[in-house]
Parts: C-alpha cells; sequence; structure tokens
C-alpha cells in the first residue's frame, strides 16, 4: 500500500453539521481528519484553494432511478453514467433501489443490483422495494430482519401501480408492523382506485393525449393515500417516510402527524420533495414538450408548487431529492398517448445549483445541506460516514463557488435524455471542485474520475434528521 496522501482544503467557508465557519479542512487519505483555523497545517501533499466558495458535504441523493427496469421500460442510462452525471452536480451518494424477488431472499435482489451497479463511479447505497411480503408474520419479520443484517434499513412500498406494485393496506400494515427497530419505509402514495378511475375516464373519452396527463393522478389521490399511510404507521409505531410529496397537503398532512406523535413514540414521520415540485407547475401540459413533464405524480397547480416551496423555508420538508430518471427524449416521444409515456424526469445533476438558487436566502446554507445531505445520510443509516464534514466522516467534499450567474442548459449536462426539465432556468453559483473518499473526481468541469471506484454503502439504523 502507498503512503496516505494529505491534502488541505483552505480559504473557503466550511458547512459542518449546522455550523458554517471559516476553516480548512485537512484530508488523510478518504477521510476527514480535522477542520481546523486557517493556517494551522502547512505539511500536507496537496493543497486546494476555496477562496471566495463554499466547502460543503458531498450531496446524498436519496431517491434516484440509476439503469431502471419497471418491466416495461428502461431508462437509458446505466450506472456508469448515471452516477457520472450525479457526481458532475456534486452528488456524491445516490441511494437507489433493487426490487425484491418474488419468492427468493432479499441477498439475491441486492446482489443482482450490486452486479449492475459496478460501474458506478461515486459510492450508493440501496433501498428494497417490498413487493410480494410474507402473510405469515414471523416470516416476514426474519426476512426483513435478514435484510437489515444485509446493510438495508429502508425499505419502498406502494399504494399504486396495480397489479406489479401495488399493496393493499392489509400488506402494508403487516409490513409496519414486521419492521425491525431501526428501519424506515418509504412509501409512494396515491390512491390506485381514484388514480385507475380518473385515467379510464379519460381513456374512454378519447383524452390520452401527453397534456391529460396531470388529470389522470389528481391531487386528492396522492392526499387521502399518504392520510391513510400515515394513520396505518401510527398504529404501529414505524417510521414512515412519505417520497416526493407533490402537493402542500401532503407536506401539511405529514407535519401535523409528526406534531400529533411528539412524546408518544407512536411512529415517527417524514417527507421529501423534489426541484420540479417546487420550480414547475402544471401549465407545461399546455405547453409545447408535455412529454418531457410526464412522471408519476405529475406537476401540481401554481398554488402546490408555491406552497410547497412555503413550506420547504419554513422547516416542513426533511429532505430534497430529485427521483431522477434519465429517459430519452426518443422515449418520451414513442407515442402521444400518456398512458404509455415512461414517467420520470433527469435532475441529479442539477439538484444542488437550482435549490441553492432556490432557497439558499432564506434557509442558509447549513440548513440547506442537511436537507441535501446530512438529513438522507441520517435517515437511511449513513451518517457520520456520509452527509457531513466531521473527522473521520468520508472526504467526499463539493467546493461549490456562488458567484457565477448562468442558466441551466442541456446541452451542458450528461445525462442521456437529450433535455432537461429545467432548460432556461437562472442559477447562482457552479460546483467547481467535487473529492470522493478524497479523490479528486470533477475538477473545473472536467471528469477526474473513474467507472467502477463506487463502493455499495451498508446502512445501518435509521436516525432522526438533525
Amino acid at each position: 500500500m502507498g503512503e496516505v496522501q494529505r491534502i488541505l482544503i483552505t480559504g473557503g467557508q466550511v458547512v459542518t453539521g449546522q455550523t458554517l465557519l471559516r476553516a480548512d479542512v485537512l484530508i488523510e487519505g478518504e477521510h476527514i481528519a480535522g477542520i481546523l483555523s486557517p493556517g494551522a497545517v502547512r505539511e500536507v501533499d496537496r493543497v486546494i484553494s476555496a477562496a471566495g466558495c463554499f466547502v460543503l458535504p458531498g450531496v446524498v441523493d436519496a431517491h434516484t432511478h440509476i439503469k431502471l427496469d419497471t418491466g416495461i421500460y428502461q431508462t437509458a442510462d446505466d450506472w456508469e453514467t448515471g452516477s457520472r452525471a450525479a457526481a458532475f452536480g456534486g452528488v456524491t451518494t445516490v441511494i437507489d433501489f433493487a426490487n425484491q424477488i418474488p419468492g427468493r431472499p432479499y441477498a439475491e435482489a441486492l446482489a443482482a443490483r450490486q452486479t449492475e451497479a459496478t460501474g458506478a463511479v461515486i459510492d450508493y447505497a440501496l433501498h428494497m422495494v417490498v413487493l410480494r411480503p410474507e402473510v405469515e408474520l414471523d416470516a416476514l419479520q426474519a426476512s426483513l430482519g435478514e435484510l437489515m443484517a444485509l446493510g438495508i434499513p429502508s425499505i419502498k412500498l406502494f399504494t399504486t401501480y396495480r397489479p406489479n406494485y401495488y399493496l393493499d393496506d392489509a400488506a402494508i400494515l403487516r409490513v409496519l408492523r414486521a419492521m425491525p427497530d431501526g428501519m424506515i419505509a418509504m412509501v409512494h402514495c396515491e390512491n390506485d382506485s381514484m388514480v385507475t378511475a380518473a385515467t379510464q375516464a379519460l381513456v374512454e373519452q378519447g383524452k390520452t393525449d401527453w397534456r391529460h396527463h396531470g388529470e389522470a393522478r389528481p391531487a386528492e389521490a396522492e392526499a387521502e393515500a399518504v392520510n391513510r399511510v400515515l394513520y396505518l404507521a401510527s398504529l404501529v409505531g414505524a417510521r414512515v417516510y412519505i417520497v416526493h410529496n407533490s402537493t402542500a397537503d401532503a407536506t401539511s398532512l405529514v407535519n401535523r402527524m409528526r406534531s400529533q406523535a411528539e412524546g408518544k413514540q407512536r411512529g415517527r414521520f417524514f417527507c421529501e420533495t423534489c426541484p420540479q415540485y417546487v420550480l414547475l407547475h402544471d401549465s407545461v401540459y399546455a405547453g409545447e414538450h408535455p412529454e418531457r413533464y410526464i412522471l408519476q405524480p405529475p406537476l401540481r397547480s401554481a398554488h402546490h408548487m408555491e406552497q410547497l416551496a412555503a413550506y420547504v423555508r419554513a422547516g416542513m420538508v426533511d429532505v430534497l431529492s430529485t427521483d431522477s430518471c434519465d429517459y430519452t427524449l426518443a422515449q418520451k416521444r414513442a407515442t402521444r398517448d400518456f398512458t404509455r409515456t415512461p414517467g420520470g424526469l433527469p435532475g441529479v445533476e442539477t439538484l444542488l445549483p437550482l435549490m441553492f438558487t432556490q432557497f439558499v436566502d432564506h434557509v442558509g446554507l447549513p440548513r440547506l445541506m442537511a436537507m441535501l445531505a446530512e438529513n438522507p445520510a441520517r435517515l437511511f443509516g449513513l451518517y457520520p460516514r456520509k452527509g457531513t464534514i466531521l473527522p473521520g466522516s468520508d472526504a467526499d467534499v463539493v467546493i461549490y463557488d456562488p458567484a457565477p450567474q448562468s442558466v441551466i442548459r442541456h446541452q451542458d449536462l450528461h445525462y442521456l435524455a437529450g433535455y432537461t426539465p429545467f432548460e432556461g432556468m437562472p442559477v447562482r453559483g457552479r460546483v467547481r471542485m467535487v473529492l470522493s473518499r478524497g479523490e479528486v473526481i470533477v475538477d473545473e468541469g472536467a471528469f477526474k474520475g473513474k467507472a467502477g471506484r463506487g463502493q455499495f454503502l451498508p446502512g445501518g439504523r435509521s436516525l432522526d434528521p438533525c
């Protein structure tokens, strides 16, 4: 083994935990060795100047779909291209998904997904999608315990997408009851019956053009399912994380349940939202390219968008993630029927600059980075290895220059999609350098990493956000 390289990042303002301070960051090998007074260390192998910049923990995108295969559609990316795009955006950890293989041990699904991810250029963790939970409670408890032992403290459940992903209330309650201590359930909440009825009515009327997509998945369907899942979780004291809140109602319900549960230890309730839901609204479906905005849940009204952004500013949202899916324009345009158009938007590369632009003046940089890094690391068992700049943590560091002014352009990004839903949006600042476990993988827009250097991250117990 070679000597451990010592790197000093100097001259910047460092976000460490909930603090912003002017300090130097000492890296030894793959880890943070110290947060030091400026000028305290001189004998190092490399000095990196962060003058005029912020020194941030690498972003942890807790909700990505790299090389997604739904059984109907497959995204165009693979783990090398998908994680490379993430790195350019200052994302140093993604948490993706493995789908349970019905009737087989969870370990097989985990191993299969890890094999697919061998080209990753950044580190990754996995959630497990539970598709066919055992009926016998003892057997289900045992299998979820085995999953936890494999380093997967988070599972994904769906209240929609019948028959492939859908679980009825009895199955969801059974899973929530069987979860071991320290496990958390992510839930995609839409009332399947309401979505099915709305979609069928549009089909019968011949209204299947892309512009009708939002009508097929009404906001009320999300709110009803969120309310129901929160109640089920409260019955058994489960930890539940509501994914991709697209409505103000969903976030309000989570926070209302959270306030009612304080001190009672009857469940823990958390939520995320995504850039598309606080920056875009449903007027795009009447625009020139509605196919670019097909996703589930769909974009909502300007009221929901504005109120949801206000809830982020008010501290009512725990995590900002992307739900990124790299479908190409050709895939999106294969048919003008929204019922046969793959749903999902590319977004992992633009998460940090867009959310910095939108929220930093309102919530401050430490709070913003809590939503982008520390909270997802805590909730999904990766803290303090990931999500923070503290001695002993992995040296995942982003040097972010807040001065440049630019606009989002798809030709500057590294997706395969051929477009970005945020085309033309102004952004403040840019990612100047990215280090992953002490290795510079992006430097002034040039990629310095290599395929296969990313590692699987086994997660520990789910912790409450900061």
